[in-house]
This record gives structure tokens, C-alpha cells and sequence, in this order.
């Protein structure tokens, strides 16, 4: 009987537990995450970064006119001040439109606001067509005079052509922020490789790389840039020609990486998971790649993330002394040769704005390199 009872009893009910996961069961994404939204720059810089890829896939809807657009009657007009109410108390956006004056004593042409007439301004307005991220053709712009043959609108002013510096600077960001983005690929993908392969194994293949990293160490970068916009032909076209150059570049420019993988694998290779990889049976390629590389992951993003800022200053310092694009192309570096002259600054001082622009981008990007870095490390808390 008591054998009975014994098997007759019901076994107890499980516990639940709670499904949701407890902080130290969180997994590495959102523990990188945690730590990164507590670094207040690094969030600024993400927001920067964020509206920087938002105006380069949407930079002609942004835009209210091509870079092409121009009126000669409105050379060096200055910045137009958007207007919410007119004098009448009536709401709808508008611009007073620019009158040129002379003036009777120093006889200089200037601009002056007609407060009596305003230009009617809209949102998601009618203008010159084009193909929205490459695809979809429309002719729809974020903002614009409502009639297309109202005096035009220059919200930051226009240029020696009469040329929008807005529209001209919200397109010429996609230039300036993409045309590195190959060489900096380039770069980081041979300085992992070449510098993991010269730690790793070491002896005889680590000396001859060595050598190989000290002659292109060796190479000074500013010859062979002017030996290359000397060689390449020039029928071919400013994009293709920077875009070139830029690669041919990223083949020198990888050898600091290489160094600084080469002294982090040659101190990793004697670790304990590294040695028990290598019990296990693990190729080379694995132990390379899936073990040792992801402990470089902090300062991998970092590099990453602020090398492209510093092929934004050298598209924009070559580009400005007439070495990198050039026009009828727009980058920033092609905006900020308007002004090269102690009188055009003087006269229109709204031409340094993608000065501005270039400072805000080199921010941004380095705050989220420093948050990215930051964030990766595992002994950071």
C-alpha cells in the first residue's frame, strides 16, 4: 500500500520564471547599447550622423533647386530670413523678395528686403524633376516658392552665379561623405588582413611584411596624389578621376592599421582561448578571425568611424587648392573655393558656411567613434 502511495502521488508543478532576461543575462548588442546611450556626445553624434545620411539619400528632395539652377540678376544675394507672418497678421510662410539698390555715396550694388511684397513659400512643392534615391522619378521638393515664377528663394544666400548655396550644400554632402567611403573599406580590410596575418604566424612572413609596410610608410602622400591628377586622363570625368585617386591612396594607407593589428594579434596569440582553439583542432583562418579578431572590435569601429572624417578633410583641403574635384562636380571642398578671397568674404561671408558643415560632420562622426569605441570595450563600465 504505501508503495502504491508512493507511486500514486503527482509529481509537483514546475515554477515559471519570469521571461524576461535580468541585467547580466543581457546580450552583447544591447550591453554595447547601454553603455553607448550613456555618453551624451556620442549620442549628439549619432543624431549629427543621422541627419548627415538623411540629407544623402534625400538630398534633391531637400534641396529646393538643382546645383545647376542659377539667375545672374541675384549675384551674392544674401540669406533670406523665412517669415511666418506677414504685416497684415496674415500666417503662411514666406520671403520678402531682394531688390538691388545703389548706394549714392560708395556706389556698390546691395540687396535690400521688399517689406511691401512678399513670395509665397510651401512645403512639398512642384520643381525640377529628378530621381529620388536613384529610382523614383518625381519632381516633389521639401520646400520652395509655391509659383515657379516667383523671384527665387536664398535662404543662405547665393553664390557669384546666383546660384541657391543651400540647395548646392545639401548636395554636395553626398559627394564629400561618400566618395571615401570605398578607400576607407579598402584600407581597413587590407590593414586587418595583412597586420592579423603578420602577428599571427610571425618569423620569416612577418619580416618580409614588414619591409613591404616600411616602403609604403616610406611613400610621400601629396607627390603621388599631384603625380596622379597629373597622370590620369582628362576626358574622364571629376568623380571618376577623385574616386581613383582616392583608391590608389587607400593602398598606402593601410599600413598603420596593419602595425597596431599586427602588435594586438602577436599579444593575443599566446592567450589561453587561443591556445584551446588551437587544441581544438581550429584552422588558422578561424582562430584569426573568429577568435582573435572580434577582442579588436572596439578599436576596429573606432578607426573605421574616424577615417571617414579624415577623408572628408582631405577631399575638402584638395579639392579647395584645385588638387581634388572640381566643377561643374559639388562637394564642399568645390563650394569653399568661392572663398579663397579676403574681398568675396568680405562681400558675402555665407560662403564659409560649408566650412561650417565640414566642422559639424568631423564632430559628429568622431563623437560616434568615441561612443562606438567606448562602448565596445568589455572593460569599460
Amino acid at each position: 500500500m504505501a508503495q502504491a502511495s508512493l507511486i500514486d502521488t503527482p509529481a509537483p508543478e514546475p515554477v515559471a520564471t519570469a521571461p524576461s532576461r535580468q541585467a547580466g543575462q543581457l546580450s552583447q548588442t544591447a550591453l554595447m547599447w547601454r553603455r553607448f546611450r550613456k555618453h551624451k556626445l556620442a549620442m549628439l553624434g549619432l543624431i549629427g550622423t543621422g541627419f548627415l545620411l538623411v540629407v544623402v539619400l534625400f538630398g534633391e528632395f531637400l534641396a529646393p533647386y538643382s546645383t545647376t539652377h542659377y539667375d545672374s540678376d541675384y549675384t551674392y544675394a544674401p540669406p533670406q530670413a523665412l517669415q511666418l507672418v506677414d504685416q497684415e497678421g496674415q500666417w503662411g510662410l514666406h520671403v520678402h523678395p531682394l531688390v538691388m539698390e545703389q548706394d549714392p555715396d560708395t556706389f556698390a550694388l546691395e540687396f535690400t528686403p521688399d517689406e511691401s511684397d512678399k513670395v509665397e513659400v510651401g512645403l512639398f512643392v512642384r520643381g525640377v524633376e529628378y530621381e529620388l534615391l536613384g529610382v523614383i522619378p518625381t519632381d516633389r521638393h521639401l520646400i520652395g516658392p509655391v509659383d515657379s515664377e516667383a523671384p527665387p528663394m536664398y535662404l543662405l544666400g547665393a553664390d557669384r552665379n546666383g546660384r541657391d548655396v543651400l540647395s548646392r550644400l545639401l548636395l554636395g554632402t553626398r559627394v564629400s561623405m561618400t566618395i571615401g567611403l570605398l578607400g576607407v573599406v579598402i584600407s581597413l580590410v587590407l590593414g586587418v588582413i595583412i597586420g592579423g596575418i603578420s602577428g599571427f604566424l610571425g618569423g620569416r612572413t612577418d619580416m618580409v611584411i614588414q619591409r613591404i609596410v616600411e616602403f609604403f610608410m616610406s611613400i610621400p602622400t601629396m607627390p603621388l596624389w599631384l603625380g596622379l591628377a597629373a597622370a590620369i586622363p582628362r576626358d574622364w570625368s571629376p568623380e571618376t578621376r577623385y574616386l581613383l585617386i582616392t583608391v590608389v591612396l587607400s593602398f598606402v594607407g593601410w599600413t598603420g592599421l596593419a602595425r597596431e593589428v599586427r602588435g594586438r594579434f602577436m599579444s593575443l596569440r599566446e592567450e589561453q582561448f587561443v591556445m584551446a582553439a588551437r587544441l581544438d583542432g581550429a584552422g588558422r583562418g578561424n582562430i584569426m578571425f573568429k577568435e582573435m579578431l572580434p577582442s579588436l572590435a572596439s578599436h576596429l569601429i573606432a578607426t573605421a568611424t574616424l577615417a571617414v572624417p579624415t577623408m572628408i578633410l582631405s577631399e575638402t583641403s584638395l579639392s579647395f587648392l584645385g588638387l581634388g574635384l572640381q566643377a561643374p562636380t559639388v562637394s564642399w571642398g568645390v563650394l569653399l573655393q568661392e572663398a579663397q578671397q579676403i574681398r568675396v568674404i568680405d562681400t558675402a561671408p555665407w560662403l564659409l558656411i560649408p566650412g561650417l558643415a565640414v566642422v559639424v560632420a568631423v564632430l559628429a562622426l568622431n563623437f560616434l567613434g568615441d561612443g562606438l569605441r567606448d562602448a565596445a570595450d568589455p572593460y569599460k563600465r
